[in-house]
């Protein structure tokens, strides 16, 4: 993919401009990490980029950003860029183009993402980045308390990159966000999730999970229950512990999950009927939040008769016929009925068995429905 990269690269120069790999590729890169978001920076304009690609599309004018696709691989190419006037804290109210490379290094967040390669292979270190990924270190370029006011962001994306690589923040970048942290009130909620979901999947899910708490980033970010999640690798499970589903936005299906898994862990211990009713996926992060293994799970599993309605050997067709009813109330019960029984091995899976049962329960429910209306 590099290869590739440093093709557009000639491509750019070929026609009088210069431009360099920027980002987090090249860190990626240098730490020998796998990745496929290739960035690039040029003092070329959107449109002169525009007559140089036939294929390109504007992403963002006001940033100056260009989408590639050269040998069927996408490529986010920006114009150097000087930004002023952050007034929301988060998005400049200026951008002014720049012509030099060191003028678009200034405004970049963190010095290990602000590396560079060139046409050639080689490496361009204006802000010694390379030196802090050798230390394992995360420092903004310039003033951390500036940067981190100029765009509230930075400050989660410190611990995410703190996280996910394993380094540890100098001691001006957590002054800083102990300084700043106020201002995240200024951050998207979906910004924030966005970060947070980024660390909650990491491998090295406690390094974040202590950051956030002794930095004070967990009340500013209204996760006051943070300290109860403990071994959740499920990122949907460390939210259903959060208890934030009216605060932060998730999908209905998000929603949906959290909800079925708490029910779940209420029917602790967890028996058949609880998997049955809300399937492998959902107890398994139960079982994760209640700090028991999946084994446990999958000895449940495998000793369940059915683990879905199609696996009964009747249907609704059979019932119907068999009893002579039509479909509502009754069915709903009697295949209720069914499905416990079952489960609890009160009957076996078996069509004759099981027409026979059905017969037996129908009419034990019009017995209660006729002692029901003789009462009345």
């Amino acid at each position: 993919m590099l290869d590739i990269a440093l093709k557009v690269l000639n491509i750019i120069e070929e026609n009088g401009y210069e431009a360099y790999i920027v980002g987090g590729f090249v860190r990626d890169y240098l730490m020998k990490r796998k990745s496929n978001d290739i960035d690039i920076a040029t003092n070329a304009t959107p449109k002169q980029l525009m007559e140089l690609f036939p294929n390109a599309s504007t992403t963002n004018t006001f940033y100056g950003a260009v989408s590639i696709y050269y040998n069927a691989i996408k490529f986010e190419i920006t114009t150097y860029r000087v930004e002023q006037d952050y007034q929301d804290m988060r998005h400049p109210n200026t951008v002014i183009y720049a012509t030099n490379l060191a003028d678009d290094i200034k405004r970049r967040d963190f010095t290990i993402n602000a590396i560079c390669i060139d046409k050639n292979g080689k490496i361009h270190d204006l802000v010694n980045g390379y030196e802090d990924i050798k230390k394992r270190k995360i420092r903004t370029i310039g003033d951390a308390t500036v940067s981190f006011s100029k765009d509230v962001l930075r400050i989660l994306r410190a611990v995410r990159f703190a996280t996910t690589l394993d380094f540890s923040l100098t001691f001006e970048v957590e002054e800083a966000i102990r300084q700043t942290k106020y201002l995240l009130t200024n951050l998207s909620l979906e910004r924030k999730k966005e970060e947070l979901n980024k660390i909650f999947s990491s491998n090295n899910l406690q390094k974040g999970l202590d950051l956030l708490r002794d930095l004070g980033l967990d009340k500013e970010l209204g996760l006051q229950r943070l300290s109860f999640v403990k071994n959740i690798k499920q990122v949907i499970g460390i939210w259903t512990v959060l208890e934030v589903d009216d605060l932060y936005p998730f999908t209905r299906n998000e929603l949906q999950l959290m909800k079925e898994i708490r029910l779940a862990i209420k029917d602790n211990p967890l028996c058949s009927k609880t998997v049955y009713k809300y399937d492998l996926y959902v107890c398994s992060v139960a079982l994760e939040i209640m700090g028991l293994g999946n084994k446990y799970l999958m000895d449940i599993y495998e000793n369940m008769p059915i683990h879905k309605r199609s696996d009964i050997v009747i249907d609704s067709y059979d019932i119907i016929n068999s009893l002579k009813i039509e479909e509502g109330p009754d069915l709903s019960t009697i295949w209720e009925r069914i499905e416990e029984a079952i489960l609890n091995k009160e009957v076996e899976n078996n069509k004759k068995e099981l027409l026979l049962f059905i017969k037996n329960v129908y009419s034990k429910l019009k017995e209660r429905e006729n002692e029901t209306t003789t009462i009345d």
